[in-house]
């Protein structure tokens, strides 16, 4: 959307050296840039919420199968290669080192036990073992890069010329961010001015809706197969792209310049940390709300060396192309439809997004908001791929266990009806179970569903059954359920 000519940054602002950050000229061309983005975000994020909260997205699953799921999550981490190259090539030693500390603690030494010490109300202070390089195993590594980093800093082994090789290995670059920022800042609606809304950018950003809505499908069952949980069922999968919405409209309406959603990279976290606790989520959210507020602690970590996230994203990114790919393995990959099918979808996802890139001004209409879409949905990868996927996938004839359909729609029924999966997808405190249980809610999509006895589903019951000679039941007995 700011690639476009009306909201390109003047030429003045581009050197930073030269630019008064704090002069009103300048604050006034980036907050009308965020207000653009936050009424935009706005209007976008309850087309969301609609196709969430209405259960259209549930309802679409059935068109939905492994060879659009493939590519859309391969297609996010694929394109990103050159981004983490670039910063993992600041100083390649570096990189390396977080790399194998990475690979270290979370493939090496995940089962090694690590006695702590713990506090208990029967025990009170003992020692315990605990799986520390099982569960931190990035934040382990980052740590130590960062550490290893602040001693060659400090010690002026690296390079002081901003022009030199390994410079923004540093941990002193970025020095003015932490000094500049706030001890305390309480971000509240509306901090930027009021919001503007234009329809070239509510088009643009619905057409990242749409992209996001397809990517976060393909994250719920790529997170679900690295926690060992069941696929989640569609009343979760509505609920999930609801919810998602709301958080963008949260977003918009506090000026974040971004909307929220299923974040891939946090989905490659899960694979290499093997946590999936929703309450390590809400901590970590309660963390950031601290961070949030408290400016100095959230600048911290924007003093960490660029080649530490570099390499950090290269395993990440790799982890996450190897979750969309295992998609595939429910589709019959002897078949020479499904192999065009997936080759097709991933290599235009790669091409189609780099030619528009470099060749934006061949795309022009005439028509600004027409313009903008197209630009939006071309240079993102997943859509590309994703979309090539799903057309394919449903147009050129082929079986339903050639397309691996059969499989993923039992895989669905098996999630619907499943112990495990009503109480992972089920709602919290008994809500939908126990309290909100009318027959009013029962037909909402994104309500977990419950069977006619008002019992959820997956709760399996053991009951005795009395037929006639003809082999039917006796009325107002109970069946077995299992």
């Amino acid at each position: 959307m700011l690639s476009l000519p009306a909201w390109k940054c003047p030429e003045w602002t581009l050197n930073a050296s030269l630019v008064n950050t704090s002069s009103p000229e300048f604050i006034e061309e980036w907050q009308k840039r965020i207000r653009e983005l936050q009424g935009a975000v706005m209007v976008a994020s309850c087309v969301q919420m609609l196709v969430g909260f209405s259960g259209l997205i549930g309802f679409l699953m059935r068109y939905i199968g492994p060879l659009t799921i493939a590519p859309t999550i391969a297609l996010v981490a694929l394109p990103l290669f050159e981004s983490a190259g670039n910063d993992a090539g600041i100083h390649w030693g570096i990189s390396a080192l977080t790399i194998f500390l990475i690979v270290l603690f979370s493939q090496y030494l995940k089962n090694v036990m690590v006695p702590v010490p713990v506090y208990g109300r029967e025990k009170k202070c003992h020692i315990s073992k605990f799986n520390l390089f099982q569960v931190f195993p990035v934040l382990l590594a980052l740590c130590l890069s960062w550490l290893f980093c602040f001693v060659l800093t400090v010690t002026n082994t690296l390079p002081k010329s901003p022009t030199a090789y390994g410079y923004l290995a540093r941990t002193d670059t970025k020095g003015s961010v932490l000094s500049q920022a706030p001890w305390f800042r309480f971000p509240y609606p509306g901090q930027w001015g009021l919001p503007t809304i234009s329809l070239a950018g509510v088009f643009g950003i619905i057409a990242g809706v749409i992209s996001s809505m397809v990517e976060s499908v393909g994250d719920y069952h790529a997170c679900a197969r690295l926690v060992g949980a069941p696929p989640p069922p569609k009343h979760a999968i509505n609920r999930g792209i609801g919810i998602e919405g709301l958080g963008c409209l949260l977003a918009g309406a506090w000026g974040t310049g971004n909307g929220t959603t299923s974040y891939s990279e946090n989905v490659g976290a899960l694979g290499i940390t093997r946590v999936g606790s929703r309450m390590v989520i809400v901590t970590a959210g309660c963390v950031l709300l601290l961070m949030g507020m408290f400016g100095k602690i959230g600048a911290a970590f924007a003093t960490i060396p660029t080649p530490v996230i570099g390499g950090m994203f290269l395993v990440m990114f790799g982890v996450i192309s190897a979750v969309g790919i295992s998609n595939l393995q429910y589709v019959d990959m002897n078949s020479s439809r499904n192999l065009f099918v997936f080759g097709f979808s991933i290599y235009c996802g790669l091409a189609i997004p780099n030619w528009v890139n470099e060749n934006p001004e061949k795309l022009q209409t005439g028509v600004l908001q027409l313009d903008q879409v197209i630009q939006v949905l071309l240079t993102t990868g997943m859509f590309v791929g994703g979309f090539l996927g799903f057309v394919l996938d449903n147009t050129i004839p082929g079986t339903l266990e050639e397309r691996g359909l059969l499989a993923w729609s039992q895989i669905q029924e098996d999630s619907e009806e499943t112990v495990k999966a009503s109480k992972v997808y089920g709602l919290p405190w008994g809500i939908g179970t126990k309290f909100c249980t009318s027959s009013c809610t029962r037909v909402l999509p994104f309500w977990p569903r419950l069977d006619h006895r008002g019992h959820e589903m997956g709760v399996s019951q053991l009951t005795l059954c009395s037929q006639t000679p003809s082999g039917k039941n006796l009325w107002g007995v109970t069946e077995t359920k299992m």
